[in-house]
């Protein structure tokens, strides 16, 4: 037997220490930091076995892969593995499943970026300035507030949980940093829709659309790219005090396009013109004289608007409302949201009014009043104002009739009908007029009794004479002086007997002498000169100034008219 040759034998241990390097440094496996392919050989109760080729088996943790969520392993399979080092101290390999997929989805990530692509992802949780997105292989993006929308959403915790495609706006690898947008594909996708509806939109098409946004003034509807103004007195053909009454933001509507304006991209939207206007059959739902029930939507002034139904209302003006009151205030009598029920009096469904009556469902106390009195008949009644021109009498619930001074006595100048009566007083009355047009009543007192004054020719005959008058009043034209209880005598200004130093007054005490009784107006002159001288038959006294006509009656309805100023 032979030595072996010291020289091939040199050589051939050069030749296996140069493959067992190689093998160290190289390996079949691959490198550190590569990742290559595996099969599963072992599954334990902690960790999986993986075989890398090149006679080398690795080490996993068991929960790279039960925390991954994907489906159940066996022994066999094939995956595709990180290595983290080459030989650890039990003389394995250092794997990682869960760096292997990372590092797959970075580079998808990366080529979806090059690519101008869109990645999908699930929004995991809220953090500062937005919200953190879990993308494949739970790869962690930021997805900043002001790219989440193409408005701003005030509540952002609403969106946790939900799946959206995105595109990335800034990618680092080396920092693991990665930005998403949603915003730049909501307005990719606006864009493709604003120009297809632009293309199709003309004015008086009914489209559909999503309430966008809401304003005092009317709600944003979005018709696909473009947005539209629903006024809010477009809404309804009823009232609308606010938008927010009738809409949500996200509610779906179907509009009608009043008003389209290519070049500025403005519309105008209408939701009650795509029902019937109420007003069209008005006439025929109601008809005056109709009993009809309503809401109370408003009040002003002059009366209140009720509701009939949605988009029609009637005014009930403040003088229907009631027979007998004199209603201030409607709010005096209604309240806004109160239901009642009226009586149609008018309607105009051209100018879409509606008058309305409270009083009309009572019986009328002047219709009442006059099948009941005429003229000539005696009322009894009390008193319910005083005024300096007469007496306002209450003969009926909502009926008053008023006594002019001068028709409270026939004999009695009044000066102040107070001095006689008191509101609360009972008082009787004959009718002696009823004005039905102006719905009032002329009511005496005086004609309770005859007139005396066809007596009062032999009571004061011409040159009786009064030694001690009792001065009442005086006037331009004259004095007028008491000759008893109930008679006064009017002694023209040229008949008055007084100096500049001594002017006559009321309450002064005159000597004077009956000088005329006329019957028919009701005058009875006197005079303070010449007492006791004959005068011819047929003596009429001369009256300086304006001259009164009428009867003493007569001279106080002048006065009340600011023709005469007694004094």
């Amino acid at each position: 037997m032979s030595n072996p040759n010291p020289d091939s034998m040199g050589e051939g241990m050069d030749s296996f220490a140069a493959l067992f390097e190689q093998s160290i440094t190289e390996g079949d496996f691959g490198n550190e930091g590569e990742i290559v392919q595996g099969t599963i050989v072992a599954i334990g109760r902690d960790h999986v076995v993986v075989d890398i080729g090149g006679k080398s088996e690795g080490s996993i943790p068991l929960r790279e892969f039960t925390d991954a969520g994907g489906p159940p392993i066996n022994v066999g399979d094939t995956i595709d593995v990180y290595i983290e080092s080459r030989e650890n101290d039990d003389g394995l390999v250092t794997l990682s499943k869960e760096k292997a997929d990372k590092m797959k989805v970075w580079d998808e990530i990366s080529a979806a970026c090059e690519a101008d692509e869109l990645i999908e992802g699930t929004i995991s949780q809220r953090v500062k300035g937005g919200l953190s997105v879990t993308i494949r292989g739970g790869v962690k993006a930021f997805l900043p507030g002001s790219q989440v929308d193409l408005r701003p959403i005030r509540n952002l915790d609403k969106l946790i949980g939900q799946t959206y495609r995105f595109k990335v706006i800034k990618f680092n690898k080396k920092r693991g940093n990665i930005v998403l947008s949603r915003r730049v594909l909501l307005e990719r996708e606006r864009d493709e829709m604003k120009q297809k509806t632009l293309e199709t939109l003309t004015e008086g098409m009914v489209v559909k659309g999503v309430i966008k946004n809401i304003t005092e003034y009317g709600a944003f509807v979005d018709l696909g790219g473009i947005d539209g103004l629903l006024h809010i007195t477009d809404m309804s053909w009823g009232r609308v005090n606010h938008p927010n009454e009738v809409f949500q933001v996200g509610d779906e509507v179907t509009v009608k396009v009043l008003k389209y304006n290519a070049e500025t991209e403005r519309v105008s939207l209408g939701l009650k013109q795509t029902q019937e206007d109420p007003w069209n059959h008005a006439e025929e739902a109601y008809p005056a004289g109709k009993k009809v029930r309503g809401k109370v939507m408003s009040i002003t002034d002059y009366g209140a608007f009720v509701e009939l139904e949605p988009g029609v209302e009637g005014l009930i003006h403040v003088s229907e409302m009631s027979w007998t009151k004199k209603v201030k205030h409607p709010s005096k009598l209604l309240e806004v949201g109160q239901d009642i029920e009226c009586q149609v009096l008018e309607v105009d469904a051209r100018a879409k009014r509606i008058s309305l009556g409270l009083k009309q469902l009572e019986p009328d106390p002047w219709m009442l009043f006059t099948e009941k009195y005429n003229p000539g008949d005696k009322i009894g009644g009390k008193v319910r104002s005083i005024t300096d021109y007469g007496v306002f009498v209450g003969i009926e619930e909502g009926v008053d009739g008023m006594v002019h001074r001068s028709d409270l006595s026939w004999s009695v100048r009044v000066n102040n009908p107070a001095d006689l009566y008191h509101k609360g007083d009972d008082v009787e009355a004959i009718i002696l007029s009823i004005n039905h047009d102006e719905k009032k009543v002329s009511l005496g007192i005086k004609q309770l009794w005859d007139d005396p004054w066809p007596s009062m020719i032999t009571e004061f005959p011409l040159g009786r004479v009064y030694e001690d008058a009792d001065v009442v009043s005086t006037c331009e034209y004259g004095v007028f002086v008491r000759l008893r209880e109930g008679v006064e005598a009017l002694i023209p200004s040229n008949d008055v007997e007084e100096t500049e130093d001594k002017p006559i007054k009321r309450g002064d005490k005159v000597r004077c002498e009956i000088t005329s009784v006329d019957g028919v107006d009701r005058r009875v002159f006197a005079s303070m000169k010449n007492i006791g001288a004959e005068r011819p038959a047929g003596y009429t006294p001369k009256e300086s100034g304006p001259k009164p006509a009428g009867t003493l009656g007569d001279l106080i309805k002048e006065k009340l008219a600011g023709k005469l100023e007694l004094k």
